[in-house]
């Protein structure tokens, strides 16, 4: 049964099954943001406790990434097989046990296998959850699912840094990572509960509804028959949107895991401080990231150069963020840096889901964010590494993720805009 509300001409507004299934794909995606974000506040802190370095304490940000990238393309195999509803349940659940884990941990060999199995059970989510989306809204709407979807990529480490500062302040490290484990397990029901794999299956779906997706063709890709893993493998667009992701991943890994450090190392900023100052650019982030969903639906056909341009501006005030003097005046950088690369990121989305069929998007948005999550295994111990042989320094850190960021604007610059969906199908 549906929702309605009545407009005062009359004319129904109807909630949208679809609009519940984002709600639930949202709040499980920022609990993810927040359960691997808070690891980037509570570094310095286990860092001392433990007695690592800087190389050391990117090892553990490396071993999260390592399980996580290894299962996103398990993951999409799953969800294809088994459906995307189990998966993310399960996934949601498995990762939310090893959040809780973390705060118990006292050696640094026990953090690197805890936060790999807590990799692993959020790399089982994330293609699911795209999959789902494919499978609930058209064509038209994608580009705004995914970038509402992916504010949490903001909202996250934004959230992440105020909740984490203030339980570090009051009751140290551990907790922070107890607390957080517990709201995963009402998510993971959530999604078990209120949503269905196939959406002639869902009690609140409507007549209309199921029209738009048949019109679409995404209800005859849910049944079309399988696609060999070959097949897929063999689509350029598919490297291509692979290649995108790692770079423009290197970028925002290395701004996301260092941000708190470099604020409170270099610009000196007090805990309290840094974790209000570390929030704001995250917050222009997630406008950015609207922004973008809404311009990338709007002006298909534009996506391209709009990635390059914001991806390109973004770029140049990432490079002011670290050779401006006043403190204040990086975070004001940060902020404006923010704002485009997140708008950058829902060109890059809005892209992907218009062009991969339904059918093979477990698969294929696996294969693409593994590329992405490989940067992050890549991306915090090198920075780790440059911070650590510059003498504490985060010029050559902010270097590296400058020349990742431009160096996806122009692989996204041999992206074909004929590309479509179609396109794409008739190839896999």
């Amino acid at each position: 049964m549906s929702l309605q509300s009545t407009l005062p001409t009359g004319k129904p507004k109807t909630w949208k099954a679809r609009y519940t299934i984002l709600s639930l794909i949202w709040l499980a995606w920022l609990l993810s943001f927040l359960d691997r974000m808070v690891m980037s506040v509570s570094l310095p802190f286990i860092g001392r406790d433990l007695g690592l370095d800087t190389t050391q304490q990117g090892l553990i940000i490396s071993a999260f990434f390592i399980g996580y990238a290894s299962f996103q393309i398990p993951g999409g195999f799953l969800a294809d097989k088994f459906g995307a509803r189990k998966i993310m349940a399960i996934g949601i659940a498995w990762w939310s046990v090893f959040t809780s884990l973390t705060g118990m941990v006292f050696t640094l060999p026990l953090m690197l296998a805890v936060r790999f199995l807590f990799g692993i059970g959020e790399g089982c989510f994330p293609a699911a959850s795209w999959k789902m989306i494919s499978t609930y809204f058209p064509s038209k709407e994608r580009g705004r699912a995914t970038a509402i979807q992916s504010t949490v990529n903001t909202l996250g480490p934004a959230l992440a840094v105020v909740v984490a500062a203030g339980i570090i302040g009051a009751f140290g490290w551990h907790m922070v990572f107890i607390v957080l484990g517990l709201p995963g397990l009402f998510i993971a029901a959530g999604i078990y509960f209120f949503t269905r794999d196939n959406p002639k299956d869902h009690p609140s779906i409507t007549k209309e509804d199921l029209a738009e997706l048949e019109a679409d063709g995404t209800a005859a890709d849910i049944t079309s028959a399988p696609v060999p893993f070959k097949e897929v493998l063999k689509m350029p667009v598919l490297w291509q949107m692979a290649a995108i992701w790692f770079l423009f991943d290197i970028t925002f890994w290395g701004f996301s895991t260092w941000l708190p450090s470099y604020l409170i190392t270099v610009r000196e900023f007090s805990l309290a401080k840094t974790g209000v100052m570390a929030a704001i650019p995250f917050l222009f982030g997630a406008g950015g990231t609207l922004l973008g969903g809404y311009f990338s639906d709007k002006f298909k056909p534009q996506r391209k150069m709009l990635y390059v341009l914001t991806a390109i501006i973004a770029a140049g005030f990432l490079y002011m963020t670290f050779t401006v003097a006043s403190a204040d005046m990086a975070v004001v950088y940060q902020c404006i840096s923010a704002l485009f690369m997140f708008f950058a990121m829902a060109m890059f989305w809005g892209i992907l889901m218009d062009t991969i069929p339904n059918k093979i998007m477990g698969r294929a948005s696996g294969i693409v964010n593994f590329g992405g999550q490989m940067a992050g295994v890549v991306s915090a111990p090198i920075m780790g590494w440059l911070i650590h042989t510059s003498g504490g320094s985060y010029n050559s850190a902010f270097i590296f993720m400058i020349i990742a960021l431009i160096a996806s604007a122009l692989v996204t610059l041999t992206v074909n805009n004929a590309h479509s969906n179609k396109t794409v199908e008739n190839q896999a």
